[in-house]
């Protein structure tokens, strides 16, 4: 990609999961989810935690590429309700949530820290994310790394429930940033949600981490390459 193609670019708007947040979504087997549980105050027994964060899991991974729920994704409390056989005690979802929340949000190592502080010298930056815990994890994150301050407006999916490749996400960060589309780009790492989201919301779109499509702008190996070459090109 051409630096003359972000002459006219005043903002980049950013996905987060595996685009400079990673390690990410940790549900496989060899989990324990009962260990943060009762490090957060959880009585439930293990083996039944254990079971209800893998069915919430697999429940909300079967939905997400489902264009029926794009509009009104459901919540990790109410994947929880729904795959409990018996009903559970307010102040245990909450704690079951808290610990999906853990073993969902991944981190953002030093270099990305650095990327992202590079990109915000030369550009206005804004992200629109899809998480399915609630916000409270990712925002410590981003205040205990430094980072929070480089964006001037967040969308999280959980606070309004559309998921990619809604395009309610991408608008509602452009509202907030006073922004029309033909000034902003947006960076992802998936064609479904990233690629296809922007573009209904009338943005370009570069794809990152071996994601590869002829209807974006460019594709890179990673966030870390593409703002090398742009910001060594840039006057």
């Amino acid at each position: 990609m051409r630096v003359h193609s972000l002459r006219d670019k005043t903002a980049l708007l950013l996905d987060m999961n595996s685009t400079f947040m990673f390690g990410e979504d940790r549900f496989d087997d060899a989990q324990d989810y009962s260990k943060i549980y009762r490090h957060v105050g959880g009585i439930l027994p293990a083996a039944r935690v254990n079971r209800l964060i893998a069915k919430a899991f697999e429940y909300l991974s079967v939905r997400y590429p489902d264009a029926g729920y794009r509009q009104h994704f459901p919540s990790v409390a109410e994947a929880l309700r729904a795959v409990s056989e018996e009903p559970i005690a307010a102040c245990e979802i909450a704690r079951l949530v808290e610990t999906f929340a853990y073993h969902e949000r991944g981190h953002v190592s030093a270099e990305y820290v650095q990327v992202l502080h590079r990109l915000a010298e030369g550009f206005r930056l804004g992200l629109v994310i899809d998480v399915w815990a609630p916000k409270d994890s990712w925002l410590a994150h981003f205040q205990e790394i430094g980072i929070m301050e480089l964006f001037e407006a967040i969308s999280f999916s959980s606070d309004h429930r559309h998921v990619k490749p809604s395009p309610h996400g991408f608008r509602q960060v452009l509202a907030a940033m006073r922004l029309p589309p033909r000034q902003a780009l947006f960076i992802g790492d998936s064609v479904r949600r990233d690629l296809a989201g922007a573009r209904a919301a009338g943005l370009d779109c570069v794809l990152v981490g071996g994601a590869r499509s002829a209807l974006a702008m460019a594709c890179y190996a990673d966030l870390s390459a593409l703002c090398e070459q742009w910001l060594s090109s840039m006057p």
